[in-house]
């Protein structure tokens, strides 16, 4: 029997230029914000915060790169994931550390969940499209949004 299973991870180096192109992408947008990525088990590899971007929103990107990864989907699809479950929405609405709006990507490497990056500090949609310059940065693979 065999009692282990390889995993493949984002790289210290992906994730670095993946937080470094969401930044550049805040720039091109006029926005300042917090970048993170995580690993597919959700440990923080990288992390950016452009000065002057809110605080508070540090711990909300690093938290919406770990759902990504963890659940695989964007975090903004967490509403429609739930469907009119009420318990669900409540239930996973009130987890530490899970956040149920747009803003954190899976990263995924040919097919495989290998991380997650997750943008706070602007608005949902703007979080996104630093999100997606990151994963466009470092060949990740395209996901339906």
């Amino acid at each position: 029997m065999n009692i282990s299973v390889p995993q493949t991870t984002i790289s210290w180096e992906a994730a670095h230029a993946a937080v470094h192109a969401a930044v550049e992408q805040a720039v091109a947008l006029g926005v300042r914000v917090n970048v993170g990525v995580t690993d597919n088990a959700g440990n923080l590899v990288a992390f950016l915060r452009m000065p002057g971007a809110f605080p508070q929103s540090i711990r909300i990107a690093i938290d919406k790169a770990a759902t990504a990864a963890g659940f695989g989907f964007p975090t903004d699809k967490w509403m429609a994931v739930c469907g009119d479950d009420e318990g669900m929405k409540l239930g996973f609405a009130s987890r530490p550390g899970l956040i149920v709006f747009g803003g954190g990507l899976p990263i995924r490497a040919e097919g495989q969940l290998i991380g997650g990056i997750g943008v706070s500090g602007a608005s949902a949609q703007q979080d996104e499209a630093c999100a997606r310059a990151g994963l466009s940065a470092i060949g990740a693979d395209d996901i339906e949004i």
